[in-house]
């Protein structure tokens, strides 16, 4: 009797060397952006090391100091952390929980438009502010926004109401900023879901108009489960950046009344590291910002793994 001896199983590496013969054109076309990362994404990782040394630049990276956790006992110690850590997330969480939506809204509504013209005059006009750089956008809004000849003061005078220096504001802050976010990404947030949603397929269109659904109807029961794929793998991607508000604009936002609710991680990180040239301290502030984003980068792929089958791994 004879018997049958099954074939052990490829490595990985066997594995990789044969999808590399068979598909060696689409290593070579991706291996210019593989180049990209490795230098300009992983190869500054190197100086994360300072994090934990008491870094000198005229020792350099390797000359310097190793002192641990000393940085991170200091950061979590200070007065400064637990404000500005409340700050960042609640930015972070505003910022995705409202502008998480309206792309979406958009885009069902400029997928089912008919009229091709008025069609292409919305997308220009929503795309168009995504162009407008960040100084030129916090420039606008101190204009629209200020007490003196202000168009927002000047519309709440003359509804009876009293001017406000809403830029001075630390409870306004949050909604100046996620609001004006939000009137400048949601244009250009919506294309992927209009890309998501030209690929629906047309029979379901047809077969909903036979059973007698309406615009509304098929944009509940046809587009938003052709799009929930994407717009969940936009949210875990979204929650991966919930502590990565825009520095720039806030910077550019701050001032001495609203610090209160302005000063972020990504603030503190600018001014201990570039101003005060804390260079240690400022790299570990920055690294515990990017673990706690993958913290929650991991954590919310796992709750959509085990709620639905859409994941990024």
């Amino acid at each position: 009797m004879t018997t049958i001896r099954e074939k052990p199983k490829a490595s990985w590496g066997q594995r990789l060397s044969r999808s590399m013969k068979r598909d060696w054109q689409l290593y070579v076309l991706a291996l210019p952006a593989m180049v990209y990362v490795l230098i300009f994404c992983y190869g500054p990782m190197y100086g994360l090391q300072i994090a934990f040394k008491d870094f000198t630049p005229s020792k350099g990276f390797d000359g310097s100091v190793w002192i641990g956790f000393q940085h991170f006992r200091t950061l979590f110690s200070s007065y400064q952390f637990w404000p500005m850590m409340r700050n960042t997330i609640v930015i972070g969480m505003y910022v995705l929980l409202a502008g998480f939506f309206p792309p979406i809204i958009l885009a069902l509504l400029l997928h089912n438009i008919t009229n091709k013209r008025f069609k292409a005059v919305v997308q220009t006009v929503t795309y168009a502010p995504h162009f407008i750089s960040i100084v030129v956008l916090v420039s606008m809004m101190k204009l629209m926004l200020s007490p003196k000849a202000g168009v927002i003061n000047s519309l709440i005078v003359m509804l009876g109401g009293t001017k406000k220096d809403f830029m001075g504001l630390a409870s306004a802050f949050p909604h100046i900023y996620v609001l004006s976010d939000i009137w400048q990404s949601v244009g250009w947030s919506s294309i992927i879901y209009l890309a998501a949603l030209s690929g629906a397929s047309q029979e379901l269109y047809e077969a909903a108009k036979v059973d007698g659904a309406n615009k509304i109807q098929r944009m509940i029961y046809v587009d938003l489960p052709c799009i929930m794929p994407t717009a969940i793998t936009m949210l875990i991607l979204a929650s991966g950046r919930i502590m990565n508000s825009s520095t720039q604009k806030v910077l550019l936002m701050q001032n001495s009344l609203n610090l209160s609710a302005s000063e972020i991680i990504g603030t503190f990180v600018y001014k201990s590291g570039v101003l005060n040239q804390q260079y240690g301290y400022s790299t570990a502030a920055g690294l515990f910002q990017s673990i706690v984003n993958v913290i929650m980068l991991v954590t919310v792929n796992k709750i959509s793994q085990k709620l639905s089958d859409s994941s990024l791994w």
